[in-house]
């Protein structure tokens, strides 16, 4: 099965990549949010399979929860989690949706 959403999450702070972070994927709509996968990062910080092999138009959330990454470091961090909405058209093949990491702040980009 290969996966339509995919991510990465690096750990700017350590320059590493971020092991063990837990993400969900759920698609949202009026009726509320839908789970459509969990995984967790690899020791790369990657996450190569998470919910269907195709998505449908609409939007949808990544969350990450990195309050536990951190917490393995013996670290605080001011974001708990962080989730990420975006929308699709349903005609692209593969989303990849990274993740650059600090205690006190995070960025996001559509990647490739």
């Amino acid at each position: 099965m290969s996966s339509t959403v995919t991510t990465h999450v690096l750990d700017t702070a350590r320059g590493q990549p971020a092991a063990g972070v837990t993400v969900l994927l759920e698609k949202l709509s009026d009726a509320g949010q839908e789970e459509l996968g969990r995984a967790s990062t690899d020791a790369d910080g990657r996450v190569r399979d998470i919910g269907p092999e195709r998505l449908a138009a609409g939007t949808y959330r990544l969350v990450f929860a990195v309050a536990d990454y951190f917490v393995r470091l013996d670290r605080s961090a001011f974001f708990p989690e962080v989730a990420v909405t975006f929308t699709v058209d349903g005609e692209a093949p593969h989303y990849h949706v990274p993740l650059l990491l600090s205690p006190f702040g995070y960025t996001t980009y559509r990647g490739s």
